[in-house]
Parts: structure tokens; sequence; C-alpha cells
């Protein structure tokens, strides 16, 4: 199956809303992405001012526009507030391989189990609808928090890719790469608490 990028994915379940970015989540993320300057600290694009988010969701809209990436904005049912974004990006259907990554939450989201249950959602659809057989995340070598949390969903760390990313500020960091195929899924499912 090759990716949809002319539908509207909406995935959900009883905590969160996953749904596709628009031109109005200027509006419905710009406080989430005020609120601390470090929020993205290790990511190469940040939204933490106005121009930023801006240019953020402008991009986002032509990823998708482009068939390179389909950007989501977070719905924190239980809290009932937006929390930030996350997408699919680096698709590749030929290869029936996947990245979900750009994603960013909200402090008072974090550690919360918000972004495990985005993440078993966008699994889900990338295995049991897409069929694909590869699913891949990144981040940043540094990020401690971001790599626990891979590892906790069942990503296996495959290598670091040395001065790979160029971030906002010049440095160029080490991406650490995780996967989970196809196979495998079952047994991550299985083992998937979601809180």
């Amino acid at each position: 199956m090759n990716f949809p990028f002319e539908q509207k994915i909406v995935l959900e379940n009883d905590r969160v809303l996953i749904r596709p970015m628009e031109s109005s989540d200027l509006d419905t993320l710009l406080p989430v992405a005020i609120e601390d300057k470090t929020l993205l600290q290790y990511s190469p694009s940040q939204v933490y001012t106005l121009p930023l988010l801006t240019q953020y969701v402008e991009n986002a809209l032509g990823d998708r526009a482009n068939k390179v990436r389909y950007a989501f904005t977070i719905y924190d049912k239980q809290q009932n507030k937006y929390a930030g974004s996350t997408s699919f990006l680096n698709i590749l259907d030929k290869d029936q391989r996947i990245e979900i990554g750009s994603t960013w939450i909200g402090r008072e989201f974090q550690k919360t189990g918000l972004n495990r249950n985005c993440k078993y959602l966008l699994m889900s659809y990338v295995f049991n609808v897409l069929g694909f057989e590869r699913l891949e995340l990144r981040t940043d070598e540094r990020n401690v928090a971001s790599r626990k949390a891979i590892e906790g969903i069942g990503g296996k760390l495959e290598g670091i890719l040395r001065s790979h990313t160029v971030m906002s500020d010049g440095f160029r960091r080490n991406t650490a790469c995780y996967s989970i195929l196809r196979d495998e899924w079952p047994g991550v499912k299985e083992n998937f608490h979601l809180q």
C-alpha cells in the first residue's frame, strides 16, 4: 500500500486524538510551543516563538503537499488541551518503511502516558493499516529521555549516525537510530502498557 497523503488520517483512543496538522493549529499549538524555550533542545527545528512556530507549521503543510512528511497535531483528551505534534516522515513505499519523528509535546504532558498512547496508535497504523515492514525512530544521541522512551516501546538500537544532523545553533549532532520490524510488532504490541 502506498502512503495516503491525500487522506485525512485521524487516530484516537480514550486518551488521545491525533489529526492532520492544519494552518489553524498555529493558534492551538502556540501556548505549548512558547511555554519553554528548551522544549526542542535536541531538535533541528525550534518552535518557541510565533515566527518559528509559523515556519514549522508552514513547512509541515508544504511537506505534506510535496508528499515527504505527514504532520499531526496531538490533542490530550484527558486534559482537554492541545499538547504538541508528531509526524510520519522518511516514507518509502517501495521499501515499505517509515519513520515516526518530529515529535514534541509540552512539558505538562510529558511522563503522563500521552506520548506512549500516540506511539501505539501510530505504530498500529503503520503495521496494521499500511502493512509496512519497517518502522524507524531517531533521536539525538544526547537525548537520554527520548532514547529510554523509544527503548521502552520496543525500539531496537541499530547504531549511531555520526555528525548526522545540523542543529539550529550549527552544532552537528550524532543521531541514534532505532527500528521495529513488522514481525516484531505482535510481541511489541503484547508488551505495550498504555497508561
